[in-house]
């Protein structure tokens, strides 16, 4: 059961981002770093906070289908399927922005913008209040372990976020899912919580992104190097661990081959797996190790999301 949280310290969090503050706030899939989406100087502060590169776009969030369409120059069929099915929910669709609604900070200077609704009601009840879209990326410092409990975004954050609205635990564990409906098939620019399966029972078979190179990415989450801890992280099978060094081992399946580590059991569920991953590797990253492996879940459809952001996060780029 999610935390209640007092209406009073919504209606505080919402004057601050009327007034170009920065506000922490949970979400189903992780918490987010919000500011007034339509404050150009709001929203760069996110990126200062951050270190966010101007080159990464940010997701906007909405209450209402009302409020996505009033961002967007053309709202085609499939988003209307795709919203009915999915919102409120992790999916965010990247869709041609209206210049004169988004500022172009917010896209990262593309005629595009991500939007989406989220399934929290403390965020949906912020949205409200604060009466305007607000752009969230996770509450962290860029690249490093995305946040899913408000104390780690007090853990990386500090003072440099101005209010966090705690909503305990983020159940899905992982980013919403990105689908871009720019061109004439849809691509999936970033696998996440709603699976390529779900969403191709409803629109029909979806392209994958290609590389994308220098200069602004369509989409968050897409550079080489992300969602990792401070700790080395390295991908093993059949519990093959590093010979040398003190380290914690995420089993999926196979024991480990060393008898001298920690050993976390993790869920054999894609979702499960998804909802534990985060947490626990903020919890090895505060465990001073020397490594930290992790055994690869299955290589299958449903695990799509938690192998890209083992990838990203075990990457040396």
């Amino acid at each position: 059961m999610r935390p209640q949280v007092d209406p009073r310290k919504i209606d505080q969090a919402a004057r601050l981002l009327r007034a170009g503050r920065l506000v922490a706030f949970p979400t189903e899939t992780v918490y987010g770093l919000g500011a007034n989406a339509l404050d150009a100087a709001a929203v760069a502060r996110i990126y200062a906070v951050k270190g966010r590169p101007a080159t990464s776009p940010v997701i906007v969030h909405v209450d209402s289908i009302q409020m996505a369409r009033s961002l967007v120059a053309v709202w085609p069929v499939s988003a209307s399927h795709l919203v009915e099915k999915f919102w409120p929910g992790p999916l965010t669709l990247v869709l041609p922005t209206s210049q004169l609604a988004i500022p172009l900070i917010v896209t990262g200077g593309l005629p595009t913008v991500g939007l989406r609704m989220p399934a929290h009601p403390i965020a949906l009840a912020l949205i409200r209040a604060a009466g305007v879209p607000l752009a969230a990326p996770s509450a962290n410092r860029f690249a490093q372990l995305s946040p899913t409990t408000a104390d780690h975004v007090r853990r990386s954050l500090g003072s440099d976020v101005d209010y966090i609205l705690d909503g305990g635990p983020c159940h899905v564990g992982i980013e919403s899912t990105v689908l871009s409906l720019t061109e004439p098939q849809p691509i999936l620019l970033r696998p996440g919580g709603i699976s390529r399966l779900q969403i191709e029972a409803v629109i029909g078979v979806i392209a994958n992104a290609t590389d994308p190179g220098v200069g602004a990415h369509p989409a968050p989450g897409m550079h080489p190097r992300h969602y990792c801890p401070r700790t080395s992280l390295f991908l093993v099978k059949h519990g093959k661990l590093p010979e040398r060094g003190q380290g914690i081992y995420l089993q999926h399946q196979h024991p480990p081959n060393r008898a001298d580590v920690t050993t976390r059991p993790m869920p054999h569920s894609a979702a499960d797996y998804a909802a534990a991953l985060y947490h626990q590797l903020h919890e090895a990253d505060a465990g001073n190790y020397d490594w930290i492996a992790v055994e690869l879940p299955p290589n299958t459809a449903d695990w799509e999301a938690v192998h890209d952001r083992l990838r990203r996060a075990a990457s040396n780029s």
